[in-house]
């Protein structure tokens, strides 16, 4: 990594970089030999340690933006194009993702240049980094003048409310001051529709739809409507059951909620398919899966008739980097693609958890890059954007396993990962490396179990059926 130096002091008793190392280092061994009243005493001090620090970020990450569009604009950069960047490497500084980086970037830019008491209750440790985004938030419709008024006419009650109480004043107070924007923005918010979809643990997703008011109240009214007229006649589901069934059937046009069309993706060992072993599963865009569950789903899907495809993927003997994958199956395109999201399984970025939405050179083509499964990654398109920006530099350290060789054992040396190092225009660096296909190989094959359950005959039998096809 990056050596950031010791720093400067600028000034007497001002706090340096090598100072501010020394009280993270030094945090580590806090006195705990206290009495409880004191123990509380430090959990207090600490929570206003936190706020303090997130206004010293917010200062310095101005200051930081302001330095590199001066940089930008002195290389002949365009305007539009200046502050490309910023965002991401204040998100790799603080190991959180790119998104977030733009909104720890806009915050601090709310609060330097208009809010000036908030960011004062911030850096005095008064209030937490998400009490200031809550305001910032609900007053981001307003202009810079009508901002300010806010930030001042909350600020003397800002450290004794609580997050919901901010929200409803700011909102207040945005209404009486420029009540033309706010109905503005809730009409431009209605643009704004749309619908995600997320892991959730135990193997569920997250089916979200941000819709106006008025239709999202009708849809639930709807569902809720039917799943009483169900219980009504007997059905034994409950009524978020019966909810969710009925949501799945009317948007997929699916008879039941399970007939779900299937291509199996599913990376998992061959004796955890067939029943022999209990070692979880990996399904892209979601994560590890339990092996059973992975099983009784696959069963399910052969029960009902849903339309199943078996894709095999090939990995390394130690059974952590994926090395290849079958070429057969109904419809072939985009290989080279489908590789590398399955093997990077969300955007390579450090920190980023987003999907994988641009197949990225490395070392970019123009550059004389490769179009290879080794010089590609997988990143999303606010990454792969922010790369492009004057000053990111990539290189692979490793391409990661080339292949797999007939006969070997499982006890093989383990091999390398696709590893691409990224260096930012400041010049720190960070290394990326391709997670395991199967999550639990990250400390080696657990030893597994024999399971008889009917779901492995039944896929055994079916699977057998694909294979030979």
């Amino acid at each position: 990594m990056f050596d950031q130096g010791c720093g400067r002091s600028g000034g007497e008793g001002r706090l340096t970089t090598a100072a501010l190392r020394s009280l993270v280092d030094r945090l580590g061994d806090l006195d705990a030999d206290v009495p409880d009243a004191e123990r509380i005493e430090q959990i207090g001090l600490l929570e206003s340690l936190k706020g303090a620090a997130s206004g010293a970020q917010a200062r310095v990450t101005v200051a930081f933006d302001t330095s590199q569009r001066e940089q930008q604009a002195a290389r002949g950069v365009p305007a539009r194009e200046r502050g490309r960047g910023v965002a991401a490497q204040v998100a790799l500084a603080r190991r959180d993702s790119p998104a977030r980086g733009s909104r720890h970037l806009g915050l601090a830019r709310a609060l330097v240049h208009e809010m000036p008491h908030t960011l004062e209750h911030l850096s005095a440790g008064r209030v937490s980094e998400w009490r200031a985004t809550v305001l910032c938030r609900e007053t981001a419709v307003l202009c810079a003048a009508d901002r300010r008024t806010v930030d001042a006419r909350i600020s003397g009650h800002l450290p004794t409310m609580g997050d919901e109480a901010v929200a409803r004043t700011a909102r207040a107070l945005a209404y009486e001051l420029d009540a033309e924007s706010v109905v503005r923005r809730v009409r431009g918010a209605e643009s704004d529709r749309r619908v995600s979809v997320r892991p959730a643990p135990d193997a569920m997703a997250l089916l979200t739809g941000l819709l106006p008011v008025a239709q999202g109240v009708a849809a639930f009214a709807a569902l809720d409507r039917h799943a009483k007229e169900l219980i009504a006649q007997g059905d034994g589901r409950s009524r978020g059951q019966i909810m969710a069934d009925t949501l799945v059937e009317r948007v997929t046009g699916q008879v039941t909620a399970g007939s779900v069309p299937v291509e199996i993706q599913l990376v998992m060992p061959a004796e955890s398919l067939l029943g022999a072993s209990d070692e979880p599963a990996s399904l892209p865009g979601h994560g590890p899966v339990p092996a059973g569950f992975a099983r009784d789903f696959l069963a399910r899907c052969v029960e009902e008739g849903a339309p199943l495809w078996l894709r095999r993927l090939f990995s390394t003997p130690d059974g952590r980097h994926l090395v290849g994958l079958e070429r057969r199956r109904r419809r072939v395109d985009g290989l080279l693609r489908q590789f590398v999201v399955l093997r990077d399984q969300t955007c390579r970025t450090p920190w980023c958890d987003a999907p994988v939405r641009h197949l990225d050179h490395a070392v970019a083509h123009r550059s004389g890059g490769a179009t290879s499964s080794g010089n590609a990654q997988g990143l999303c398109e606010a990454c792969n954007y922010a790369k492009e920006a004057p000053g990111w530099q990539s290189e692979v350290v490793s391409a990661g396993p080339s292949g797999i060789s007939a006969g070997r054992s499982g006890t093989a040396p383990r091999s390398p990962a696709h590893t691409v190092r990224t260096t930012a225009p400041t010049g720190h660096t960070y290394l990326s490396t391709a997670p395991p296909v199967l999550a639990s190989r990250i400390r080696g094959r657990p030893a597994g179990h024999q399971d008889t359950g009917s779901s492995a005959s039944v896929l055994e039998s079916h699977l057998a059926e694909l294979i030979a096809a």
